[in-house]
């Protein structure tokens, strides 16, 4: 999909088509991440660095199930 950068007042900016919108369920005012691969670049609506928070925090629950249960009563 080739999309162009146009002016948006001051700014330059990139109009994202409705049904891509659609697909990654965004709408005015959400929040998009862009990341950089060995491929390019991959735009997002989630953020890589709050999900390897969120993995961390899955791994620590896993190994610290017993803990977490009793914190949990």
């Amino acid at each position: 999909m080739e999309l162009k950068i146009t002016r948006i007042g001051n700014s330059l900016g990139v109009i994202l088509p409705r049904d891509l919108l659609t697909r990654l369920k965004l709408d005015k005012g959400d929040s998009v991440f862009l990341t950089e691969t060995s491929e390019g670049y991959r735009l997002s609506p989630y953020d890589p660095a709050f999900a390897e928070q969120m993995q961390t925090a899955r791994d620590l629950m896993r190994k610290r199930r017993n803990t977490v249960h009793e914190l949990a009563k």
